[in-house]
């Protein structure tokens, strides 16, 4: 359990990420925030677990970041991982093809972990949002025509939840926003915990803009039972 802590209202929120789905679902909170995007190695440590991974780096771009004393830092760091491999994003489309073949036809996981650095007194927090994925059968000529896109590039697992004409995804039943990058429950909750509240209902506004009616996880967090 973490503690709470008092932040006033003059405290301005930086994203530590230029990923344009990061900055649509933070959007939805109704937050003043600017974008500092952060570039840090994100090899893989030896032996590192995937959760260790992903908060290692959400925690190495919060303190990257150069903002002002007066300012709240969040990061986050997402990855794909199939049992525990962890997959980051391929070099080329051979390599896409490769992960998204990988992947069909059967559940893997997306891990993020998000930190919040309060840097008038260095207050961090942390959590890691873990998502079980379940893939379609796609066929090899899907794969084929999205590689061509060129989308799956810049994706963690070479893939992208929301892509209309992909849509690799059936069934989803946990957090849909931690697979597009950013976990909003866990950064409201990690919010509210130094006291800076929403300015919209966002569990609402969340499921609205994601077309993902009744998220299991944002009823758990509102009832306060994680």
């Amino acid at each position: 359990m973490l503690e709470s802590f008092p932040v006033t209202e003059k405290h301005m929120l930086v994203l530590a990420s230029n990923s344009p789905r990061r900055r649509q679902l933070l959007a939805l909170a109704g937050w003043t925030f600017s974008i500092s995007a952060a570039d840090v190695d994100e090899s893989q440590h030896p032996d590192e677990l995937p959760s260790d991974y992903v908060l290692r780096l959400a925690e190495t771009k919060a303190r990257t970041i150069k903002a002002g004393v007066d300012q709240i830092v969040l990061a986050a760091d997402t990855t794909v991982v199939d049992g525990m491999d962890i997959l980051g994003k391929p070099k080329n489309n051979a390599e896409a093809v490769a992960m998204l073949t990988r992947l069909r036809g059967h559940t893997h996981q997306v891990y993020t972990g998000v930190a919040v650095l309060r840097l008038s007194d260095e207050l961090l927090l942390k959590d890691v949002c873990i998502t079980d994925v379940p893939m379609r059968d796609y066929s090899d000529e899907e794969i084929l025509a999205y590689v061509q896109t060129g989308d799956p590039l810049d994706k963690a697992g070479a893939y992208a939840i929301q892509h209309l004409g992909f849509r690799p995804v059936t069934g989803l039943s946990g957090c849909y926003a931690n697979v597009m990058g950013l976990p909003m429950c866990y950064v409201i909750r990690m919010m509210r915990m130094i006291n800076l509240q929403p300015n919209t209902d966002v569990f609402a506004s969340c499921e609205t803009f994601l077309e993902y009616r009744r998220c299991p996880l944002s009823e758990v967090i509102q009832r306060g039972e994680m």
